[in-house]
């Protein structure tokens, strides 16, 4: 990208972004082309789904020296379903919420190329909280729709870290989905589970309530009480259930990590598994602090990452929630891990009398 295109942008954003983020900007989303069917006002969607894979994530490192890891990510702006019948206008990194999760080893150089698409109509950028520089890079990635830009960066410490969007009105972009995790290996690697899994959870701000059929756009307002409509996992209801895009599944006796990352951009979440528990936490995703173990419920602040362990001695589904409980039973925060085999009644026994 030429360097007189991003200070024009940088300049832009500098005033209008701001103005955003105090609430007094209309164009902080994109506008979604709208019909009125029915006497209830939809968008065309542009995408039949927002929620990430929570099993489409990169093998582990297998290798003992560092190397250039190249990486593209690319902003896509899109109308999708937040449940049946109402459809929000997401901001996304590569169409999927969480982004698209990054991998690498310490000591690897990441080399970035970023991707604004010409059919947006704003400027984005990102911030990876594992890099030393300026605003993690969101300065040197700060682009307008068409344009692309080119960045490396060393990962000179392990953990599992959050990446953003971060131009100013920053708030409203994470909220519509622009996050996810990048993971640093250490140099020895993690140990060896059977499974692993990625979930990201954030607060959806509309001028609507939560199940009101029809097009929500989003609202300022509500963001600025931190009164959420909607609280998700994946960016969608319940989009990780077998009532929503399936449960993620394992057989008894097998072990699962999950990577875990908050974008918020507001509410901690108080991540709990129901009738599980973390076997081994990594607390704030680090690698080089002690372990916890056998925790219940792990809080995940927005914009941190948390990574733990999961074992299944039992069948049945293992719900993965927020345990402020009114975001599950109200607003849509709940994944599920179906655990498929034999039962065991010397550790759970559901019929005791036969």
């Amino acid at each position: 990208m030429p360097a007189t295109s991003r200070r024009t942008v940088l300049q832009g954003i500098g005033l209008g972004g701001a103005a955003s983020l105090a609430g007094c900007s209309s164009d902080a989303t994109p506008q979604a082309t709208e019909t009125t069917t029915n006497q209830q006002t939809t968008a065309e969607t542009t995408s039949q789904r927002v929620a990430a894979d929570p099993t489409d994530i990169p093998d582990p490192i297998d290798r003992s020296e560092p190397e250039t890891v190249s990486v593209t990510l690319r902003s896509e702006e899109v109308t999708a379903e937040i449940e049946d019948g109402v459809t929000f206008d997401y901001m996304t990194f590569d169409g999927r919420v969480p982004g698209p999760m990054v991998r690498v080893r310490r000591g690897d150089t990441v080399d970035l190329t970023f991707e604004n698409g010409e059919e947006n109509e704003l400027p984005h950028n990102v911030d990876f909280h594992a890099c030393y520089g300026p605003g993690g890079g969101a300065d040197a990635t700060t682009i307008a729709p068409g344009e692309s830009a080119r960045l490396r960066f060393k990962a000179t410490y392990p953990g599992a870290f959050i990446y953003h969007c971060a131009v100013p009105n920053m708030d409203t972009h994470i909220s519509a989905g622009m996050f996810g995790i990048i993971l640093v290996e250490p140099e020895e690697g993690l140990p060896e589970v059977d499974h692993e899994f990625y979930l990201g959870q954030h607060e959806l701000y509309t001028d609507k309530r939560a199940g009101e059929e029809g097009h929500h756009a989003f609202d300022v307002a509500a963001m600025a009480r931190e009164e959420p409509s909607y609280v998700v996992m994946n960016g969608e209801q319940y989009a990780i259930t077998p009532d929503g895009h399936g449960a993620m599944s394992v057989e008894t006796g097998d072990t699962a990590r999950v990577y875990f990352v908050t974008g918020g951009p507001n509410l901690t979440s108080s991540f709990h598994p129901i009738g599980n528990v973390w076997k081994e936490l990594y607390p704030r995703g680090s690698f080089e602090s002690p372990t916890q173990k056998h925790v219940e419920t792990t809080p995940v602040p927005p914009g941190t990452a948390t990574v733990a362990t999961m074992e299944f001695p039992v069948p049945g589904p293992v719900k993965l929630v927020d345990h402020s409980l009114t975001r599950v039973a109200r607003k849509g925060c709940m994944a599920v891990v179906a655990a498929e085999g034999e039962e065991r009644p010397e550790i759970f026994d559901p019929e005791p009398d036969g």
